[in-house]
């Protein structure tokens, strides 16, 4: 049996990532993991990742979650510290 460690580490992505992925998709971490691991591999996926996670973002402002909101611009900060050299270099929130 898989465990959430393996997921994270087959994916290439990051555990905050994932669940990003999850939440934003509406899809269970597993599903999210393989979604991520595609992504991950292909020639814009870190920039729509990105995107996702901004959206997340977005979305948890709407509802007045700020405890989310902080908990989804860290992963968004992690994410620009270790994937800005595989994505356009566009700009991070």
């Amino acid at each position: 049996m898989l465990t959430i460690e393996d997921c994270v580490a087959l994916s290439g992505l990051t555990e905050a990532e994932i669940l990003a992925i999850a939440e934003h998709e509406h899809i269970p971490f597993t599903a999210a993991a393989e979604m991520g691991r595609c992504l991950f591999c292909a020639e814009h996926g870190l920039d729509t990742l990105r995107l996702m996670i901004l959206e997340d973002i977005w979305a948890a402002k709407k509802r007045g979650d700020r405890a989310h909101v902080r908990e989804l611009k860290q992963a968004l900060k992690d994410y620009a510290a270790t994937r800005r050299e595989k994505t356009d270099a566009a700009p991070y929130a």
